[in-house]
């Protein structure tokens, strides 16, 4: 299979690059650094600087990862644009690629975020919850879907991933709490009560290869573990799992303070459930917190 990535060098598209390439798969990553492509994401992947690079070549399917990191800094007007344009214009060009070739792939498996639903407080929620729409996250992911959508008027089976808070040793959020929480100052955010959809990076990777190979996939799919936490639970077990202590809070009015807008990232949260995934047949490696970071605490 000829499989196409944007975002082949991100956390996820690396790990996925190294499990099809282990399967014989022939991958080509989309990337404005191409000649980092094989030093990346392995040797027999092939970087290329534009979609034209291409040529009339066969294509099987799309990955479409690429994005600007949403949390790593506070959403200015500029930081806003930058991460439309990752996201949602990307994807433009990308589509508008597509209408230029006879051959098309049969599927696009396009990324978005359990941040499409907004705060979701209480509730639980699955693929058919309704969106609060209450922030930045929330529409910016709204209108990514609607855009990778499009594709299926080109006869283009489309399928949506709604990524959780992805557990890795190999970056992503976790990375960032380490060296709080390796010093005794991790602790809840705000008063804890938020729900924290995870999952464990393996598990991300066998649900896209899972809906990659499941020839009635489509629409939206929830990757997260089907056990949530709230944020206080994640962060008592995370302290646990390092070996330190975790009850130093971060006050609301700090994070509203020093984050802005981004703050709502972090003091909002979605209790989500992988309903579709479930039902499909998918079955989660890691279903409990304490196991995934046990998993993971020896590379941390």
């Amino acid at each position: 299979m000829h499989i196409l990535l944007t975002g082949g060098t991100g956390l996820i598209g690396r790990q996925l690059c190294r499990h099809w390439s282990g399967q014989g798969h022939q991958l080509t990553v989309w990337s404005r650094r191409p000649e980092k492509v094989a030093q990346i994401c392995g040797a027999q992947v092939r970087g290329i600087a534009r979609l034209e690079d291409l040529g009339d070549e066969s294509l099987d399917a799309i990955i479409n990862l690429a994005g600007a990191p949403i949390a790593d800094r506070p959403w200015t007007h500029r930081r806003k644009a930058l991460l439309w344009s990752s996201r949602i214009t990307l994807t433009e060009s990308l589509l508008a690629w597509l209408e230029t070739r006879e051959q098309k792939p049969a599927l696009l498996i396009s990324g978005s975020a359990i941040g499409w639903y907004g705060d979701g407080g209480e509730r639980e929620l699955t693929e058919d919850s309704p969106p609060v729409i209450d922030d930045f996250a929330s529409q910016l992911c709204i209108a990514w879907e609607e855009t990778a959508q499009r594709a299926e008027a080109l006869g283009i089976r489309v399928v949506l991933v709604r990524t959780g808070l992805v557990l890795s040793a190999d970056g992503g959020f976790l990375s960032r709490l380490l060296l709080p929480f390796k010093l005794g100052l991790g602790g809840p955010l705000g008063n804890g009560r938020q729900w924290m959809p995870w999952i464990h990076i393996e598990d991300q990777i066998a649900l896209i290869d899972f809906l990659l190979h499941r020839n009635q996939a489509s629409g939206p799919y929830n990757a997260c573990a089907p056990k949530p936490v709230r944020n206080r639970e994640f962060a008592k077990t995370l302290g646990s799992v390092l070996h330190r202590p975790a009850f130093m809070p971060m006050p609301a009015l700090a994070l509203k303070v020093g984050l802005g807008e981004m703050s709502l990232l972090l003091l909002g949260g979605q209790r989500a459930m992988p309903a579709r995934l479930l039902e499909a047949g998918f079955t989660f490696q890691f279903t409990d917190l304490r196991a995934a970071l046990d998993d993971l605490s020896g590379r941390l």
